[in-house]
């Protein structure tokens, strides 16, 4: 789901930073309050993991690609925000050392994939927590949104950006975009990062190692 540089308008740029900059402000707060020397190696750990299950991207129509992500696991195992900034510092790391998705888009990929993400799938999962496959639906679901918005910022670049007609930057229209992204994320990605939410989550609740 990494959209690399050159696929977005300098106005969506700006405006993604516009927002992301205060939420960042708030995540950062709000990770600094539940650190400590028993939260850190946990998170540290699990944001390694998310960075690792990122790495294998398959690639779909249209310039982008799909894998795993991991903040949904964060999310309820901690909480939204510190998942997003945890997604946010892995997106960071990504492109500026491996070029897996753009500094200019850095922002659009955190809203995306960080906050979208954790936030969907942490509140998906206090919804039906009370049901054994609660981190499941929390996973695809957090997911499949993460792709909608990625979807959203790239399907609206031939309306915000063309010449002539012409788009400049990310040339499928929001439709076509839309069926692409979020098909596949719902059918495939949604369903390895269910699997995957699924699967750490017991495995720490059964080790004891949080508590929820």
């Amino acid at each position: 789901m990494h959209i690399p540089d050159g696929y977005l308008s300098p106005a969506t740029v700006i405006a993604s930073y516009a927002v992301t900059i205060p939420l960042w402000m708030i995540g950062f707060k709000k990770l600094k309050e539940q650190l400590n020397e028993e939260t850190l190696p946990l998170i540290g750990a699990l944001s390694a993991l998310s960075f690792i299950v990122m790495m294998f991207n398959i690639p779909i129509p249209g310039g982008t690609s799909g894998h795993a992500v991991g903040a949904v696991l964060i999310a309820i195992l901690f909480n939204p925000w510190i998942a997003s900034i945890a997604l946010s510092l892995v997106l960071l790391i990504q492109a500026i050392v491996f070029g897996d998705g753009g500094v200019s888009t850095f922002g659009v990929n955190a809203l995306s994939m960080g906050f979208v993400g954790s936030f969907v799938g942490y509140y998906t999962f206090v919804a039906l927590k009370k049901y054994r496959f609660a981190p499941f639906i929390a996973g695809w679901a957090g997911m499949v949104a993460s792709s909608a918005a990625i979807a959203l910022f790239l399907g609206i670049q031939p309306l915000l950006w063309s010449e002539g007609g012409k788009p400049l930057n990310f040339p499928f229209d929001l439709q076509t975009t839309f069926v692409a992204l979020v098909g596949s994320h719902a059918l495939f990605f949604g369903v390895v990062e269910g699997i995957f939410t699924a699967l750490v989550y017991r495995f720490l609740q059964n080790k004891k190692e949080v508590l929820v």
